[in-house]
């Protein structure tokens, strides 16, 4: 369709079967395995039949329980595990064909990695750590080190250059990973549960500076993450996994209003659906208010718009990025979805 977004990532039939005997059973002309005969053949399906797409600048975040499979995919989608079957298309090309040589160059030039374990090289200084990947590459050290210093300052670490990782806080360490994972410039960037292992506050730090970091470089993202309130923050749209299956894909919104099944509607039974309802969602025309007091877009949350109802406003302005009035939402609306959570 004319205008659709570019499709960057696309996974089509993917399965993982761990133990002996996984090929046989995902061989040609098999029919896919359901859960009782990976059971009784002493088989784990840790991805089944994982169908989805990335379109080029997105945030899509993979989520679930621990052992959903969630981590297994995305290191599937960069073939760091070997998927038993399916098709993984990077930019229209087929990474399950691609030779080990070829994939290596990829991940090395065109994808970035960040994990839940910084994994930072504790002999080298911060600046090293992050012109490590291009030092790989076999980039010379003069424009190397350039790039590393742009990526220390674009991660808020200016002056700590020569820092070892044993000098840092874990958010810091985490930023310098980040960093790290920058310096190839990737295409598409995936990070595996990259803010589980911070405190509390660090973390939601680190998520104000990975939606600055996202705003600036407008990459393609895969976000791992067991946090539903995290994939809130951050996804424009979020797949839920259980038991290596994808059961349900769509922006919070949908997710949220509408589970597809008894696992999400209990999976997102607690989340306050003013978190994730957009002001777009439940605003009414404009009919020719004006926008004279506070305003608020209507990709904003109706919990954000809240706050702007606390001096006895009966309605706030929807405005566009052009600060044109698209809408009207009304004090009612929000003291009835806030009511709901």
């Amino acid at each position: 369709m004319i205008g659709s977004p570019e499709k960057k990532l696309v996974c089509r039939n993917v399965w993982k079967v761990f133990g002996a005997g996984a090929n046989d059973a995902m061989a040609p002309g098999h029919p896919p395995p359901s859960q009782e005969y990976l059971a009784r053949h002493g088989l784990v399906g840790a991805v089944r039949d994982v169908n989805l797409d990335v379109s080029a600048g997105e945030i899509f975040v993979i989520m679930g329980l621990s052992g959903s499979g969630k981590s297994t995919l995305v290191r599937c989608l960069s073939r760091l595990v070997e998927p038993t079957s399916g098709e993984i298309l990077f930019n229209g090309e087929n990474l399950l064909a691609a030779s080990d040589a070829h994939m290596i160059q990829i991940r090395r030039h065109r994808m970035g990695m960040v994990f839940q374990h910084f994994a930072l090289l504790p002999h080298l200084t911060v600046l090293d750590n992050v012109a490590f990947p291009l030092q790989v590459q076999g980039v010379g050290r003069t424009v190397r080190e350039a790039r590393a210093r742009e990526l220390v300052d674009l991660v808020g670490l200016s002056g700590k250059e020569n820092f070892f990782p044993r000098h840092l806080s874990g958010g810091q360490q985490q930023r310098v990973g980040i960093a790290r994972s920058l310096s190839v410039e990737p295409e598409l960037w995936f990070l595996d549960e990259p803010f589980s292992a911070l405190d509390p506050l660090i973390r939601r730090e680190m998520q104000d500076e990975f939606i600055r970091l996202q705003s600036v470089l407008r990459k393609t993202i895969v976000f791992i993450t067991h946090d539903f309130d995290e994939a809130i923050r951050l996804a424009d749209r979020i797949a839920v996994m259980k038991d290596g299956a994808i059961v349900q894909a769509g922006t919070s919104e949908d997710i949220v209003l509408n589970p597809a099944t008894p696992y999400v509607a209990e999976f997102t039974r607690h989340v306050p659906k003013a978190k994730v309802v957009k002001v777009s969602s439940v605003m009414r025309a404009a009919e020719g208010q004006v926008a004279d007091g506070p305003t608020i877009s209507p990709q904003s949350t109706v919990s954000e718009a809240a706050p702007l109802f606390g001096q006895g406003n009966g309605w706030v302005a929807v405005v566009d990025p052009g600060g044109r009035p698209v809408g009207v939402l009304e004090r009612e609306v929000v003291i009835d979805l806030m009511m709901q959570g």
